[in-house]
């Protein structure tokens, strides 16, 4: 079954499997199996927090040096077409619409889920315009998430939280062997800053080359630039595009990746030019223009929302900082609100219109029990964006945060707001 539109390609798939998640590799890889494989070096992202930085930063290297690229994230903010990028550009509606038809002729009568049938179609995309290095952000854990089907050259695990602990398992060490299931033996694995034992002790379990951070790589800072450390090497790189300290440990990641990789040559030129020019949306990023500053990030989790509020902290504002929230009912909200009481000098609740969206009224509760007292109670996160900048002054800085359909809409709001549109670049 072929769709015109891209738009009825995301309906059909959406509906083709009576679960959203269905983790697994038995249906997906039989699928794969049928289909063009990627032929390129692959470098698996997974971990909490972090991967979708890491993922847009080992991008943005590559690009530089002159390699041909296919990126895989997700969920996208706006676009789908956002999830996959070619050459750092997303691709076109019509791209995905050849891709998912090919994943439907694949697959048959088998069942697969919106992020499967995406993922086989990203995959067939990258093969099909003969990319160099592959980059894919895992979605959901690791062992068991569709983009395991391939066989990573080099594995990264960021961080480990207690997020999706519905699906992966109750504690941070459990959550951690899930997500060291993107390690094969013989291969680089590389282990973040913020990740549990358990993920050390699962790549000595399957033979991986265990890559360290603190024992094997470490960064250090200084005020206008920091410095990564390796066995082979000590750079000294400009700070990356992304904002945020946190975002050092997610740079000394992708290098450690890097520099494990096999057969691509990164220099220092290539590596500083890449940390200049990374691209990430909804990662602490700060709209352009006058009046109050204005920030993005998608923090959804206990583990962001503290890194936010240490961002928040570090990078001050004269006048007061006002978040404007929506988020899941399936996150953790009391101790994402509890992370950020002190943050904040307003808060302005949005509902969010999905079967998992939370209402304001539920957010409310929420916060009060977390010991404070809401600014207002919003039906959707563009209502809420336009109170906290109606009452913002210019020296004020206002904040959206909780997930990425929260995001989303202001980012949406801005693109309508410039006449922006379209659906990305021809690949």
């Amino acid at each position: 079954m072929n769709h015109e539109t891209l738009q009825e390609w995301l309906v059909y798939i959406d509906r083709l499997h009576s679960h959203a998640i269905d983790l697994g590799l038995q249906r997906v890889r039989a699928v794969y199996e049928g289909m063009t494989p990627l032929s390129c070096p692959v470098i698996t992202v997974g971990g909490t927090n972090g991967k979708g930085s890491t993922s847009a930063i080992l991008e943005s290297f590559y690009r530089a040096a002159g390699y041909r690229t296919g990126a895989y994230f997700s969920p996208h903010l706006i676009r789908y077409n956002e999830r996959v990028r070619v050459n750092a550009e997303e691709v076109t509606d019509e791209a995905l619409c050849q891709a998912f038809a090919a994943v439907e002729e694949a697959r048959d009568a088998t069942p697969l889920t919106y992020f499967e049938f995406g993922t086989l179609a990203a995959l067939w995309l990258f093969a099909q315009t003969g990319v160099e290095v592959a980059i894919l952000e895992v979605g959901l854990g690791g062992r068991l998430d569709a983009v395991n089907i391939v066989d990573a050259d080099v594995a990264v695990v960021v961080s480990v939280g207690t997020d999706h602990k519905d699906w992966l398992g109750p504690d941070r060490e459990t959550i951690g062997r899930e997500k060291a299931g993107i390690f094969r033996a013989g291969r680089p694995a590389i282990i973040g800053f913020d990740v549990s034992e358990s993920v050390a002790r699962e790549a000595h379990r399957m033979n991986a080359r265990a890559v360290i951070a603190r024992r094997d790589f470490h960064y250090e800072e200084s005020p206008w630039a920091w410095r990564f450390l390796s066995a082979a090497r000590a750079w000294d790189l400009p700070y990356p595009a992304l904002r945020g300290r946190y975002q050092l440990a997610n740079a000394s990641c992708a290098l450690a990746a890097a520099e494990a990789l096999p057969g691509l040559t990164l220099t220092a030129q290539d590596v500083r030019a890449g940390l200049q020019a990374v691209r990430l949306a909804g990662r602490f990023q700060t709209l352009p223009g006058p009046g109050p500053r204005v920030v993005l990030d998608v923090a959804h989790n206990a583990e962001a929302a503290h890194t936010l509020a240490l961002t928040l902290n570090e990078q001050r504002v004269a006048g007061r900082t006002l978040a404007v929230v929506g988020m899941f009912k399936d996150k953790p909200i009391i101790e994402v609100f509890e992370a950020l009481r002190g943050s904040f000098d307003g808060w302005f609740l949005a509902s969010l219109d999905d079967p998992r969206g939370a209402d304001a009224v539920f957010l409310e509760a929420a916060l009060r029990t977390a010991g404070v007292t809401p600014d207002g109670l919003y039906d959707d996160p563009v209502e809420a964006y336009t109170a906290a900048l109606g009452c913002a002054r210019d020296d004020d800085r206002v904040v959206v945060f909780g997930s990425f359909k929260t995001v989303g809409a202001i980012l949406a709001l801005m693109q309508d707001r410039r006449g922006g549109g379209g659906g990305g670049r021809v690949v």
